[in-house]
């Protein structure tokens, strides 16, 4: 008998498929690349590369002899076999985790959810530990992070048990690979969300003989398992109805057209992979369903839909309508220009980029976004109302009045002809001013020197509602805001403060009348001047 097999009869431990395996020690994980002698010693050692190589020592090589290769120079070590967890199958966790009577433990009331992805999954009121304990059959939701679950066990005990398995948390086991995982989700032929994060997964040489496994899977985790989207391309056949995917903190940086694979998708999130450039979005464009794309920490700094030209809507993400670049590098304005292409955007999540820091006042930044994107609905989490975009629309109208003059805007429809940089740069001006009338000379004035006979404005106050009442004149300062003009009408007309409404009516435009809506907002904010008429309501 030779050395080698002495060596395993002394080490009952390790299984007979133990190569190739994912393993844990001293709560460090990697994969067993090596199991035999390494001289001079006559005992079993295992060769382990390392998730993390500072755990390791060197890459496979033993005093010149390779015994395994390792993709870091320092990301692999030999160990002794007793030191090693090699896991448990699926059913022997679940009773570990559910099935024994007894109080329960600190680490199962801390997991009373199952986050998949950005979805929580409350256990609270559906099957609490104790209450479940004894009636796995029940199970619907189960969550197995850092159970060592490595396969399915005996076949069919997993139908037997627990048939009735939902929704499935794996995170941070020890499977090895996508086969495994059929192994376990071909018992479960209720399950439709699963997270197999941070395990580390070799690819099926076959996916589509795996499908049947995962028939009625709609929500799929794959976070820092260290997957590229040629792997997910590969894997995606697997998944034939799949709408949720999280692929978070992965090795992605080019994408690839999906050709007749994940067309049900409806979210796809990217966030922490480094995309070479914003064009790269460009290769999943047309997925059919998808409705919200995560690329936070991506790394792009532009995004482009080449299809159509501006002002005109893009054939590019038909139907997303939530879309979070956060913590990105966009800092010109053009990339708002473009997302207005889209036909569907109504979530922006844009915080954390350059383009946000761009003015002093954020809120500005926020208001010429809202301007530029004519169906968002939501910007960086909050409610746009109808009076604010009404608001951002007169307020960008008129900051780019005179940059719009002199690239030959003209009130007179005849007459107007802005210049195509202009238009490129303000691809909605010419609609806003449609929508709004063009801007009068009146609202397009210059900043004034500043001196007390400049800042004071005279003006008309009139109760249009109340005709008993006569107009009175009144001289307040252009910096005094619509919140203190309201509380001096309340004095001066003894009407309810609270109940206000004013408006104003200018000379210059007879025909119109300005709700002064934002009680923060000075009057010179809304282009008052002298004479000019404010209308109070109550």
């Amino acid at each position: 008998m030779s050395q080698c097999c002495e060596a395993f009869m002394m080490n009952p431990t390790v299984p007979p498929d133990a190569e190739g395996r994912r393993i844990i020690c001293d709560g460090e994980y990697g994969n067993l690349r090596y199991v035999g002698l390494v001289p001079p010693t006559s005992e079993l050692w295992l060769g382990v590369e390392w998730d993390n190589p500072q755990r390791g020592k060197h890459n496979g090589c033993h005093q010149g002899t390779q015994y395994f290769v390792c993709s870091h120079p320092t990301g692999g070590s030999f160990i002794r076999p007793n030191k090693v967890c090699f896991g448990v199958d699926f059913v022997t966790a679940v009773k570990d985790r559910y099935g024994c009577e007894g109080e329960q433990s600190e680490k199962d009331e801390e997991a009373d959810a199952i986050v998949l992805g950005k979805k929580t999954v409350e256990l609270v009121g559906f099957q609490r530990i104790q209450e479940r304990r004894g009636q796995l059959d029940k199970l619907t939701e189960v969550l197995l992070r850092e159970c060592a679950v490595s396969d399915g066990g005996q076949k069919g005990e997993i139908s037997r048990t627990c048939p009735n398995i939902s929704v499935l948390n794996l995170s941070k086991n020890l499977l090895p690979s996508w086969d495994k995982v059929a192994d376990i989700a071909c018992q479960l032929k209720m399950l439709e969300a699963l997270d197999i994060s941070e395990n580390k997964l070799r690819i099926p040489s076959d996916p589509v003989s795996l499908s049947s496994a995962f028939m009625n899977l709609k929500v799929l985790s794959l976070i820092e398992t260290g997957v590229t989207w040629t792997e997910v391309l590969i894997c995606s056949r697997m998944w034939p109805v799949l709408e949720d995917l999280y692929l978070a903190s992965n090795n992605i940086t080019v994408l690839e057209r999906p050709v007749n694979t994940l067309q049900s998708l409806r979210t796809l999130d990217l966030m922490n992979n480094k995309l070479i450039d914003g064009t790269q979005l460009q290769h999943i464009a047309y997925l059919p369903r998808l409705e919200q794309l995560v690329l936070s920490n991506t790394g792009i700094s532009s995004i482009h839909f080449p299809d159509v030209g501006l002002g005109c809507k893009s054939a590019m993400f038909p139907c997303l309508r939530s879309l979070i670049v956060t913590d990105n590098k966009i800092a010109e304005w053009s990339v708002m220009n473009e997302l207005d292409k889209l036909q569907c955007l109504q979530s922006l999540n844009c915080k954390n980029n350059p383009l946000m820091e761009s003015m002093k006042n954020p809120e500005t930044v926020e208001q010429l976004i809202i301007a530029k994107i004519s169906n968002l609905k939501f910007l960086n989490k909050c409610e746009i109302l109808p009076k604010e975009r009404q608001g951002a629309e007169l307020d960008y109208r008129k900051i780019f009045g005179n940059d719009w003059l002199q690239a030959g805007g003209h009130q007179n429809p005849e007459q107007n002809r802005p210049s195509k940089e202009f238009i490129a740069e303000h691809p909605r001006y010419e609609l806003l001013c449609r929508k709004y009338g063009a801007p009068e000379d009146g609202e397009l004035k210059q900043e004034k020197p500043f001196s007390l006979k400049n800042q004071l404005l005279t003006l008309t106050i009139a109760c249009p509602d109340q005709p008993n009442r006569k107009p009175i004149e009144k001289k307040l300062p252009d910096s005094m805001t619509i919140q203190k003009v309201k509380g001096l009408l309340h004095r001066l007309l003894k009407v309810p403060g609270t109940n206000l409404r004013l408006s104003y009516k200018s000379a210059k435009m007879e025909s119109k009348e300005i709700e002064l809506e934002n009680d923060l907002k000075s009057l010179a904010f809304y282009s008052i001047e002298n004479g000019d008429c404010v209308l109070v309501r109550w």
